[in-house]
């Protein structure tokens, strides 16, 4: 789901404004959250850990947003933002509908 923040190369991203350092914190929430594996949860605590995983990174992309809040708005950072808290949201709801089928197990 968040695989496409794992071809991030961060050592050739050069921040020069601080629009490109939010941008660059944001694809560093995204990169971490391409390594969860929703398919492979199989106990509650999996499903807690995950959510846990989730509501941190929604944190970080909302405190990454307000730090640069008086900065003037851009398109990518407008657009990455929105995109991780999508992601974020449907990961999120596979979680729940997974609980609500019971098919994890405890």
């Amino acid at each position: 789901m968040f695989s496409a923040f794992s071809s991030i190369d961060y050592h050739s991203i050069q921040a020069g404004t601080p629009t490109d350092n939010a941008v660059k914190r944001l694809d560093g929430i995204g990169h971490v959250l391409s390594d969860l594996d929703i398919s492979g949860i199989q106990t509650q605590d999996d499903v807690n850990r995950t959510l846990w995983t989730l509501d941190a990174a929604n944190k970080c992309v909302r405190a990454v947003l307000a730090d640069f809040r008086t900065q003037p708005a851009t398109d990518q950072l407008a657009r990455k933002s929105r995109t991780l808290i999508d992601l974020i949201e449907r990961a999120r709801d596979q979680l729940v509908s997974i609980q609500v089928r019971g098919t994890v197990l405890s």
